[in-house]
């Protein structure tokens, strides 16, 4: 493959071209599955090359440790030889984890099953509007404590880094629920008209309700950043 602008070759498809500092692709979205990983790459909504990345997983230990490192490092090294503005993965939780810990981009989760389309599909709608601030400046409201300690501050903490969440405006506190749960549980309700959203963090019997304000347009886009927050939370394994 060449370079679009300058016509130079490419080591690898839609390499970021170092001759003339463009990019060759916007997006890319990578599939994990436990011994392999498709990387597919996209500029707009045009599918402009693929590379896969396997390994052979060792059980558990150490080794195991050093072996997901590694396979993750790899996949990792395909999409900083991009410069991507954008970054998808689906698939095995570990893998995914592993990625992200490997990356300062953000990442972005799609559905397991035809993971480009579900991109493709995305990338045709009006983008949402990012909001460029840390995520302690967009907690805050009447209410300043959260419940559960150190995991309860996670999980607010997981939902304010989204680049599409605006502010997040903690709850009261009501302690009248069921005590049958153990450590701390999160997960964010369905959008309303607005695509705004509640985020419920749970502490054994207790329960906040935190209103997220999003820059979502609409129910349907506002679905769209709730299963990004839910993948947050579940990569934080705070996932109710």
């Amino acid at each position: 493959m060449e370079c679009r602008r300058c016509g130079s070759p490419l080591e690898k498809p839609a390499d970021y071209c170092l001759v003339c500092d463009t990019a060759n692709c916007d997006g890319v979205v990578a599939a994990c599955d436990r011994d392999h990983a498709t990387l597919t790459f996209l500029d707009g909504e045009d599918v402009v090359g693929r590379t896969d990345v396997a390994t052979v997983p060792e059980e558990g230990g150490e080794a195991g440790v050093v072996e997901l490192r590694n396979f993750a490092g790899r996949v990792a090294d395909e999409i900083r030889r991009k410069r991507p503005e954008d970054v998808f993965v689906a698939g095995d939780h570990d893998v995914i984890a592993a990625v992200r810990g490997d990356l300062r981009y953000e990442v972005y989760r799609v559905p397991r099953e035809n993971p480009v389309e579900a991109v493709v599909d995305r990338r045709g709608e009006r983008s949402l509007d990012v909001v460029d601030a840390p995520a302690r400046e967009k907690i805050g409201g009447r209410h300043s404590t959260l419940i559960g300690d150190r995991d309860g501050q996670r999980a607010v903490r997981a939902v304010a880094n989204h680049p599409n969440v605006k502010k997040v405006i903690p709850g009261p506190i009501d302690a009248g629920g069921s005590g049958s749960r153990t450590g701390v549980r999160a997960k964010v309700t369905r959008a309303d008209d607005n695509g705004n959203l509640r985020l419920l963090v749970r502490d054994g019997s207790s329960v906040q309700e935190n209103r997220v304000v999003t820059t979502a347009m609409s129910r349907d886009t506002g679905e769209r950043v709730r299963a990004d927050l839910n993948d947050a939370l579940a990569d934080a394994d705070l996932r109710e």
